[in-house]
């Protein structure tokens, strides 16, 4: 698994709480303060959104709700490592983004254990291996310079060799 991979995870979190996230660092004590704060556009922003949040499922808001929730525990200097993969996510383009969310969903497959083991393998190894490390570093700049059909292609061949 790539560190692109684990970023996206990590990146969930940022994505969906964005707004909130970036507010989090100049908070003022209440709602009705922050909301007095933002410009017009901002609070025009701010109402579609919570248009659009009433309107999803429950299911889905409650999901929502639990990943700001999350965020809000998150340590500072974690939120800012979270933030900064976000922005790192952005330089990407919509074709990289999207393989990304595919992986990312792929791993949400997992059962957590085999998540968690696959996880601390990586780490162990990359840290065992400066040079590896390296080399996948070259191996994500090739891919990031590949036009979609050869990145398509490449995924071919991988899924062959596992085939086999």
């Amino acid at each position: 698994m790539t560190g692109r991979t684990w970023m996206a995870l990590g990146l969930g979190v940022a994505l969906l709480t964005g707004a909130a996230a970036r507010a989090e660092t100049e908070r003022p004590a209440t709602a009705a303060e922050r909301f007095e704060k933002m410009t017009p556009e901002q609070k025009q922003a701010l109402r579609g959104k919570l248009r659009e949040f009433k309107s999803l499922p429950k299911d889905e808001q409650t999901r929502i709700r639990g990943n700001l929730e999350r965020w809000r525990k998150l340590p500072p200097e974690e939120r800012e490592r979270l933030r900064a993969n976000q922005r790192e996510l952005r330089k990407l383009n919509v074709a990289e983004r999207q393989a990304l969310r595919e992986q990312a969903r792929e791993l949400r497959k997992m059962d957590p254990e085999r998540r968690a083991a696959m996880r601390q393998r990586m780490k162990a190894y990359l840290r065992e291996n400066p040079e590896r490390r390296e080399q996948l570093m070259e191996n994500m700049r090739r891919w990031r310079q590949m036009t979609p059909e050869q990145r398509q292609e490449m995924r071919e061949r991988v899924r062959e060799r596992r085939r086999r």
